[in-house]
């Protein structure tokens, strides 16, 4: 059982999801439940002037129609910035705007008005026949069209080191590109989903929510109660790619439905709607200056991005985070802006500003080796950071190196031949292409709760929630290596803010910061164990201390007391224990790194583009769960794919209205996308700097450089640079232009 840490176990929860006994959000049936549909805005900028829902207040089993007209008085909760060690007090909101607060329309797809009925069915049809005038405004609907009208505003995250501007202009080998990514949309199975209903001054929500801890202060504060007050459940979410990370619009709306209707009210946001009112990934611009002197090293790296963001909420697309660090350079500046445009806010997508800006950064790497004749993998080897120079500390843990090698060795990059187009097979183009990837480690405070009861199981508690990454499994895993209790004895309940306070379930810290909580809940539940065996149990008078504890028995030299005998011999229902830890401790860098390496097909004779290959290296510290880890980075691998060769989202730039806000029209890639070998490496180096289990987070880091490592694989085909996201058939056909040394 000691090896249960880094084994590959089956999800704990699995079966209840392929049974289709996992309940979501919207699955939640309740008595007397009613249905609530959005009327949404088809103008991205003006103002509403008359509603008229007289003819929708007439049709069958319509119970209200809200909108700004005729609407609760809500608050507007402060948007604050998060405190690792204290998530538990977090209220966090993209749009702080609130529901229907006034008559202006910032963005296409903003809520006008909901309309509550009897069915689904019901209140859809309705909605259709609540008529909604504008006096409509012109709309800023790209990047492009906001450069032309705007200055761009500084974000407040700027970071220089050195001179990079001085260096970069006497350096006799340099690149300046400019490399831009569209809007993307995240697109979980499971739509947003709010099922609410009050009792008496007490609200209770199952919502899709990356934080049902989060989500519950910040509803208390929309309606000014206490968090005790505010009971939110998420057992289950069908993923959310950091869109359901904070409450948006539609979930204080349900929640005030409900209120005044007096009846459960359940909400489901349409697909199209997806796109316009719950966030984003932003449109970016983002130049890249570097120079290096005539051995190859960086000696000046200037990033400058620029984001697109809405007219009521400021967001910035941090894409130079990982430029700070991931490369020695003794002169550099990172500079963040952005612009407003008349979409909704953008939020947080898997691997913010990392994913669109490692796209840049190793794209320009690649550029930047071929400017001095040097193999791309052996520019990176050669100028890859041996401690953090953005913040000036030793990394904790960094075996980029190592993965460099073997991620090479395995691929066969040695194989490569330098001159584009040089390698063949058949009818098709060979393109290898390679890129460093890089994550943030963070770990924020947790609770937990772990019950060894008498009927010999452990049940543990925790307000974290499973996204779909096997939260429940590991939690369970973390037990039975404390206790030596088989994963069969242990049940784990999740995703309600009763239970002790949780992390969010985003920026892959939630497995790095709850597993420390549950292991000492766990040994503190056998302490408290031991003290009954020694007060009154066969052990009594004994040294507690002496005492062990293995595979669910008490030991005493060589007698041996299985635990739940024991309790139910004592009449005693359970040993119960609680932790709370915190953060890890400042001294050190904590990050995680990587290596992708693509192999690219092009086929010019049939236009036809593929990843035919995929081999990374992470070391993301001790790996958990192989299984779950492994699936975890093949996702981000996927998605990655997606960001690279297909995902857009388009706006009319006419009125700003999203033109393919749809599933057949928002490409994502499919089973037929994906590369027939993906062939993943786990290091496996604990780095018990950031918690006793030296793990690291791992959701993310496989997102980020892939996009950038298929863009130079592409290059390495066919000779073109597309520095322009997605990398589509009409731009390989085109003419690009080549950077110039």
């Amino acid at each position: 059982m000691n090896d249960i840490i880094g084994a590959a176990p089956k999800r704990v929860d699995g079966r209840l999801k392929v049974t289709g006994k996992a309940q979501y959000a919207a699955d939640h049936g309740l008595d007397r439940m009613a249905f609530a549909y959005g009327v949404y805005s088809t103008i991205a900028n003006g103002r509403v002037t008359r509603i008229d829902v007289d003819e929708a207040r007439r049709m069958p089993g319509v119970l209200d129609i809200f909108h700004h007209g005729h609407f609760a008085d809500l608050y507007r909760p402060p948007s604050m910035q998060m405190n690792p060690a204290q998530i538990e007090r977090l209220v966090k909101v993209d749009e702080t705007r609130l529901p229907f607060e006034d008559d202006r329309v910032y963005y296409a797809g903003q809520f006008v008005a909901i309309v509550v009925a009897d069915s689904f069915e019901q209140a859809r049809a309705a909605a259709y026949k609540v008529k909604v005038d504008y006096k409509e405004e012109p709309a800023v609907a790209t990047l492009g069209q906001a450069k032309k009208a705007q200055s761009p505003q500084s974000s407040g995250s700027d970071y220089s080191r050195g001179n990079a501007a001085t260096a970069f202009d006497s350096a006799t080998k340099k690149i300046d590109a400019t490399y831009t990514t569209p809007v993307e949309t995240h697109n979980p199975m499971e739509m947003h989903a709010t099922t609410a209903y009050w009792e008496g001054d007490r609200l209770f929500v199952y919502e899709a929510t990356q934080s049902v801890v989060v989500h519950r202060n910040t509803l208390a504060r929309i309606f000014g109660l206490s968090p005790d007050k505010v009971e939110l459940r998420a057992p289950f979410i069908g993923s959310g790619f950091g869109g359901k990370l904070w409450a948006w619009p539609h979930s204080a709306a349900t929640c005030a439905a409900a209120r005044a209707v007096k009846r459960p009210v359940q909400f489901v946001l349409p697909r199209p709607q997806m796109f316009t009112t719950v966030g984003h990934r932003p449109e970016t611009e983002q130049r890249m200056r570097l120079a290096t002197d005539s051995k190859g090293k960086l000696v000046s790296v200037r990033h400058e991005s620029i984001n697109g963001t809405s007219f009521t909420d400021p967001y910035s697309e941090t894409c130079g985070s990982v430029t700070k660090s991931l490369y020695s350079c003794p002169n550099l500046a990172v500079t963040h802006s952005t612009l407003q445009v008349h979409h909704g806010t953008p939020t947080s997508m898997r691997a913010p500003g990392a994913a669109p800006g490692l796209f840049a950064l190793e794209s320009a790497m690649d550029e930047m080796a071929e400017a001095i004749g040097m193999d791309p993998l052996a520019f990176r080897k050669l100028n890859a950071s041996t401690r953090d120079e953005g913040k000036d500390l030793p990394w904790s843990s960094n075996h980029l190196q190592e993965a460099f090698d073997k991620g090479a060795a395995k691929f066969g990059w040695d194989k490569r031949t330098p001159a584009p187009g040089s390698m063949r097979e058949g009818h098709e183009i060979i393109g290898y292409g390679v890129a460093a990837c890089n994550w943030d480690a963070l770990r924020c405070s947790s609770d937990a709760r772990v019950s060894l009861r008498a009927d010999g199981t452990a049940f543990v508690t925790c307000g974290a929630q499973d996204i779909g990454t096997g939260t429940y499994t590991i939690v369970a895993q973390t037990v039975s290596k404390i206790s030596g209790l088989p994963l069969e004895k242990i049940t784990v309940q999740l995703g309600d803010s009763s239970f002790p306070p949780g992390p969010v379930s985003g920026g892959s810290w939630a497995t790095a910061s709850i597993l420390p909580a549950v292991a000492e809940a766990t040994r503190d539940a056998i302490e408290q164990l031991k003290g009954f065996a020694v007060e009154n149990g066969p052990f009594k008078g004994a040294d507690a201390k002496a005492l062990q504890f293995a595979e669910g028995r008490l030991v005493n030299g060589n007698d041996t007391l299985d635990f739940g005998h024991f309790l139910r011999e004592q009449r005693l229902g359970s040993a119960e224990g609680e932790a709370h830890t915190g953060v890890a401790d400042g001294d050190v860098s904590i990050r995680s790194f990587g290596v992708h390496f693509v192999e690219v097909r092009w086929d010019p004779g049939i236009s036809r583009l593929r990843v035919a290959r995929v081999v990374s290296a992470i070391d993301a510290g001790q790996v958990i769960n192989e299984k779950a880890a492994l699936n975890q980075v093949e996702g981000a691998i996927v998605m990655a794919i997606g960001m690279a060769m297909f995902e857009a989202t388009h706006y009319d730039e006419r009125n700003g209205r999203p033109t393919n806000n749809d599933y057949a029209e928002y490409m994502v890639p499919v089973h037929a996308d994906q590369p027939p070998e993906m062939d993943i490496m786990l290091l496996d180096y604990p780095d018990y700097a950031l918690n006793e289990f030296g793990a690291r987070g791992i959701g993310e880091i496989g997102t980020t450089g892939l996009a950038a490592a298929i863009a130079n694989a592409v290059h390495h085909a066919t000779g073109k640079r597309i520095r322009d996201l997605p990398i589509t058939l009409d731009k390989l056909m085109e003419d690009a232009p080549r950077v110039t040394a």
